[in-house]
């Protein structure tokens, strides 16, 4: 089952959080707040989906508070959406400015603040999946990259030793086969004894009778 979005609620008004809740909640998970600064606290705490942002407070406007959202990284691609008595087109543009997805004036229609809502919600999350995505091929990427690296430290001419089979590293040491193979790949050894090795101990075990 897919996890319902979430929508932050931010007005000093309660009555308007109240009205803007009971229209919202049948459809996301809806957390409020009366204030900029708390609108900002909610936001680091519990990364809502989308922010529904009143502009005129007493401590911090919407504006500051969208200034301050955007400025963070990890919140920055959090739609906000202003609705607010400010209708101006000096507030709109203040508000888009600053990098608001869109702005409603109230009183709002609230057939038109649900298609708003689901509308930008969508994009959201079409936003995410392509980042997701993205996020997996550069780790896919990192993956094969580092693979390739240690294929490459076994590629190209080995010396090894006639006699006894030791291979010289890069720092001109001798190593014996197992171990150099061990440190510059991610193979694994089991031992056990082929055919002929297996015969020629057999035939010293018998001798030692």
């Amino acid at each position: 089952m897919n996890k319902r979005a979430s929508i932050l609620i931010v007005d000093d008004e309660p009555i308007n959080i109240q009205i803007l809740e009971k229209v919202l909640r049948n459809d996301y998970d809806i957390c409020s707040a009366l204030s900029g600064y708390d609108a900002i606290r909610q936001v680091k705490e519990k990364q809502p989906d989308l922010i529904l942002l009143d502009v005129m407070m007493p401590d911090l406007s919407g504006f500051d508070v969208c200034k301050i959202i955007k400025g963070e990284p990890s919140f920055a691609d959090t739609p906000v959406l202003f609705l607010t008595a400010m209708d101006t087109m000096a507030g709109e543009l203040t508000g888009l400015g600053l990098g608001g997805i869109d702005y409603l004036t109230k009183p709002v229609n609230f057939d038109l603040l649900k298609l708003r809502v689901r509308n930008h919600i969508s994009l959201k999350e079409r936003n995410d999946l392509v980042k997701e995505q993205r996020d997996l091929l550069a780790r896919q990427k990192e993956e094969l990259e580092s693979a390739l690296a240690r294929v490459r430290k076994l590629e190209g001419i080995i010396p090894i030793c006639s006699y006894c089979k030791k291979i010289r590293d890069d720092q001109n040491s001798w190593q014996q086969l197992e171990q150099y193979i061990t440190e510059h790949s991610e193979a694994l050894f089991s031992h056990g004894a082929c055919p002929s090795c297996a015969e020629e101990q057999l035939k010293i075990l018998s001798d030692r009778k």
